[in-house]
């Protein structure tokens, strides 16, 4: 968690760097599509400030308020990034609509260019680094402010090359037209970004490889159980939750009922670190016969 929270602080540096080079890259040519870019980038330094304080939030340990612990904030963290990704695509539309009705000459467009590119450069980097730290440490939050830079970086390649056919073609509607495309994806990825997240806010299960791969392990590792039924699991940002019933024989004792659990779960915590299990042990009388049989 001490990596994700200072990835987290290095995306906003990032943000801030990123921020000021495409600022200086309208300022130099007065493109407004320029201007749109940077107006984006002010968003990734808002998403990046956001991930920091939900990673912080989320490190806090269960209380009495919270017995699960804080994670899912960071599913509140990612459904706003992806509300301001939306909001980055309508002012790149916005924005497109007025360089389509008021075209105007750039000035300096090469040193612009150069500036936007090294911005964009910068971005795609980080965005890789994000994602790959978010998805290793599990973090919503990390996930989508990766995925909300590598939109940016879509933007921001969209919006070089339309500034670089007006300056090589002279045809100044190539510029909003290809802002516009570039927004399009933009709207897309916020879109998803929302969706996943909400996801996690509803409790939504894994991904079905993860629950087979889970009853496969309570299968080879319940030896002297009957069966487990009632499977449930749900995501909380970092951590999985899982909870079932193990039929046992009648007549085994608590003692070995427990030993089967603790086995159980020392098991299915060697494949997923961040699982939270709980087991409630029932009598043979109990299966239902459709669960993980035991191997």
């Amino acid at each position: 968690m001490d990596r994700a929270l200072r990835i987290a602080a290095g995306s906003i540096a990032i943000g801030c760097a990123v921020l000021a080079l495409k600022a200086a890259a309208w300022w130099i040519t007065g493109s407004v599509a320029f201007y749109s870019d940077a107006l984006e980038s002010i968003v990734n330094v808002a998403s990046s400030l956001l991930a920091l304080g939900a990673l912080r939030f989320a490190a806090i340990p269960a209380d009495a308020n919270h017995p699960y612990g804080h994670s899912k904030v960071e599913f509140f963290a990612a459904v706003i990034v992806g509300v301001l990704i939306v909001i980055a695509a309508l002012s790149i539309f916005r924005e497109a609509w007025q360089v389509w009705r008021d075209p105007h000459p750039l000035a300096l467009p090469l040193p612009g260019l150069a500036l936007n590119v090294t911005a964009t450069l910068l971005n795609g980097a980080w965005s890789i680094v994000l994602i790959r730290v978010g998805r290793r440490h599990r973090s919503p939050a990390l996930i989508a402010d990766g995925r909300h830079i590598r939109t940016d970086v879509v933007t921001s390649i969209g919006i070089a090359l339309g500034v670089g056919l007006v300056v090589v073609t002279g045809y100044q509607p190539l510029d909003p037209m290809l802002a516009a495309a570039a927004g399009v994806y933009v709207l897309w990825s916020g879109m998803t970004t929302i969706a996943g997240s909400v996801g996690g806010l509803m409790d939504a299960a894994p991904e079905p490889a993860v629950v087979n791969r889970i009853r496969a392990v309570v299968a080879d590792s319940a030896s002297g159980a009957i069966e487990a039924h009632d499977l449930r699991t749900r995501h909380a940002g970092r951590l999985t939750f899982l909870e079932f019933h193990l039929v046992v024989p009648g007549q085994m004792s608590v003692a070995e009922a427990h030993d089967i659990c603790d086995r159980i779960e020392a098991a299915l915590r060697d494949e997923m670190p961040h699982l939270v299990v709980t087991i409630h042990v029932e009598p043979e009388e109990k299966a239902k016969q459709h669960g993980v049989p035991v191997l």
